[in-house]
């Protein structure tokens, strides 16, 4: 059932692309063979595609994290550039929000595209984000790709057990192609009880 190549220096981009691989693997291979091995799993992804077509080492983008330069926030400061959450920053919307206040994406994203603005108007716009939240089907990031199958098997199957998803999603790995649930990998169940 699994006929995935092994991660070697003679796979070449496009047949490693459409297999799945876990980020420790992605990262052995960067180590064994050179490549910067940080960075996110889509990140070393890349540059392990790029390596495999031309034989380049492709450095990492740089990203400059602000260090939080200041020893309190209150509601009039400003939204530094480059925000980066902080245990300064998680106290202080604690102190405005509750206990139950936590770095969310949506909420994230606001706060980094919004720097200049003030945290008064951040505060705001937490509860506004977690208002238009309720209800909403979550947006799962690109690389967790168990996550978004788990979830899409559950909203076409759902009276199916974990065990059934689980089993699904290791079929689908084990495939070359798309991560994406479909509904033709639920032969694997079909398969398993005969």
């Amino acid at each position: 059932m699994n006929d995935r190549p092994e991660l070697n220096k003679e796979l070449d981009g496009k047949t490693f692309g459409q297999w799945y691989w876990l980020k420790e693997e992605l990262v052995y291979f960067c180590r064994e063979n050179g490549i910067p091995a940080s960075g996110s799993k889509e990140e070393l992804a890349s540059r392990i595609k790029h390596y495999l077509d031309t034989g380049e080492v492709v450095a990492p983008v740089s990203r400059s994290r602000a260090k939080a330069s200041r020893s309190s926030i209150t509601l009039d400061s400003l939204i530094e550039d480059n925000f980066v959450c902080s245990e300064m920053h998680r106290a202080f919307f604690k102190s405005q929000l509750g206990d139950s206040f936590s770095f969310n994406v949506p909420f994230q994203k606001w706060l980094k595209s919004n720097s200049g603005k003030t945290y008064a108007e951040a505060v705001f716009a937490y509860c506004e984000i977690k208002k238009a939240g309720k209800g909403d089907r979550k947006t799962i990031d690109k690389q967790f790709e168990y996550n978004t199958y788990i979830r899409d098997f559950f909203e076409d199957n759902k009276c199916s057990s974990l065990d059934d998803a689980i089993r699904c999603w290791k079929y689908k790995k084990s495939r070359p192609g798309s991560n994406r649930y479909e509904k033709d990998d639920l032969i694997i169940l079909k398969e398993s009880t005969l």
